[in-house]
């Protein structure tokens, strides 16, 4: 087996962070100092995830004496081969592999840890290997063939604003032999509601992350705890805030007062198109799918989708506005500055706490035929919030959130194929908030159009597998 290393870097005084790779196959392993013959657990993220996004389970688990190994999946973060469903066990065989080269890992003490997609590749595992895996944690479990004896010791949780999975969870734990505590024989069997969380906040939430090390402890007999809880995403938080007044302060700067707006939609039309356009791109991407698979539109598994549901529904908005602004060279630079800050303050931060946000080379070449074709959806937004007041603009924030999370539940009904958009859509509200916020400070619809439209187009070509 190939492995090339990267060289060793330490973010916690306490651990080793090694990134490398293997057979193509983005790893990073994370191990305290002074571990050996430590417990070795590999963790699996879920579908449109990544290893930065487990990282939670990872510092905690890593700061408790564990060794821990992340990788991500085929078509997902910095994995360039193609996402097949069928060969993620691969990724599992090669991870093992890996976890066990580890000096510092008793191979004879292992576990594995999976999210959503990545938990049902730890049960099928933890069925499959039993005598590789002591303990497996599913994490908003998926369905998978357990039954009293297999997988050995298994923890099943799911968080309480996700009631699907923990529907399925509380039968994955009935088909298993429900509750049983005894983890001495391998029957070890549990449940965990994580109240307040769902999908995805589970991952960042130290109830999950607990619940997990507790489990584990449990299996390996460890008794001493470390303090070590993770508020990464919350010093993430206020570094993005942070950015964000830096961003208030500089465009402002930038921006030449000078150039006259451009008239004003009317409010009706502006209204009627906001209203119609989630509708006209749902109906569109259904028509597509009764004759070719939608879903792999654009090089993406549904992120190529979603970039094209944007684009007919910013064409139906404009088509209602009607007048379009004649861009001018100004405020394309503006838009370029624009999108910068914002690329550096979502991102910059990110690569290291939830989001591989540096896109590998498959990824970069997929990023700007969807921010051309998110563009129609900005310019009509900056348009109708060109020089409004706050609760104007409020009310546009919230019709476009609004919009936007009907509209694409509605392509969900209609398109059952492009479900994992269901993924994004706690996010909307928050990251066109952002965009309301950045709108406010250019004054110029191309500015404004030229700047976010590639922040979302990052976004989605950083979240959706490739195909």
């Amino acid at each position: 087996m190939y492995h090339s290393f990267y060289p060793i870097f330490t973010i916690s005084l306490s651990l080793l962070i090694t990134p490398f790779e293997t057979n193509a196959t983005p790893m990073q392993f994370m191990v305290s100092q002074q571990s050996t013959h430590a417990p070795g657990i590999l963790i699996a993220h879920g579908f449109a995830g990544s290893k930065q996004l487990m990282l939670g389970y990872a510092y905690t688990l890593a700061h408790n004496g564990y060794g821990v190994l992340l990788w991500d999946q085929l078509g997902h973060g910095g994995n360039a081969q193609r996402f097949n469903h069928n060969l993620l066990q691969k990724g599992v065989e090669a991870a093992l592999s890996t976890l066990k080269q580890q000096p510092e890992i008793n191979p004879q003490h292992l576990a594995i840890l999976g999210h959503s997609m990545g938990s049902g590749v730890a049960m099928k595992a933890g069925i499959q290997q039993p005598r590789d895996f002591d303990a497996v944690v599913a994490i908003s479990p998926t369905d998978a063939p357990v039954s009293p004896e297999l997988p050995r010791n298994l923890s099943l949780q799911a968080g309480e604003g996700e009631p699907r999975f923990v529907d399925n969870a509380t039968r994955l734990l009935k088909q298993a032999g429900g509750v049983n505590p005894n983890v001495a024989q391998g029957k070890g069997r549990s449940l965990s509601i994580i109240p307040g969380v769902e999908h995805i906040t589970i991952l960042f939430n130290d109830a999950s992350h607990q619940s997990a090390l507790k489990w584990l402890n449990e299996t390996f007999g460890k008794h001493e705890t470390n303090p070590y809880r993770d508020r990464r995403m919350g010093w993430y938080g206020l570094q993005l805030l942070g950015w964000l007044i830096v961003i208030g302060t500089i465009i402002p700067h930038l921006r030449k007062k000078a150039n006259p707006l451009p008239p004003m939609p009317r409010p009706q039309r502006a209204v009627f198109g906001l209203v119609l356009s989630p509708i006209a791109a749902a109906s569109v991407l259904k028509g597509m799918s009764l004759s070719s698979d939608v879903g792999n539109l654009g090089g993406l598994l549904v992120g190529g989708a979603l970039g094209f549901w944007f684009f007919i529904a910013g064409l139906a908005w404009l088509a209602m506005i009607a007048k379009l602004p004649k861009p001018r060279l100004s405020e394309l630079g503006l838009g370029l500055a624009s999108f910068a800050l914002m690329w550096i303050g979502l991102g910059g931060a990110a690569q290291v706490v939830w989001l591989p946000w540096i896109l590998n080379t498959q990824r970069l070449a997929l990023w700007l035929p969807i921010a051309i074709a998110c563009l129609p959806w900005f310019l009509a937004t900056g348009m109708v919030q060109q020089n409004v007041k706050l609760l104007t603009r409020l009310g546009w924030w919230f019709g476009q959130s609004a919009a936007i999370v009907i509209g694409l539940i509605l392509t969900i009904l209609l398109v059952p194929s492009l479900s994992f958009m269901v993924i994004l859509l706690p996010v909307f509200p928050l990251l066109f908030g952002l965009f309301s916020f950045l709108c406010a400070k250019l004054e110029s619809p191309w500015a404004f159009a030229l700047g976010s439209a590639p922040i979302l187009s990052w976004l989605i070509v950083t979240l959706f597998p490739l195909i």
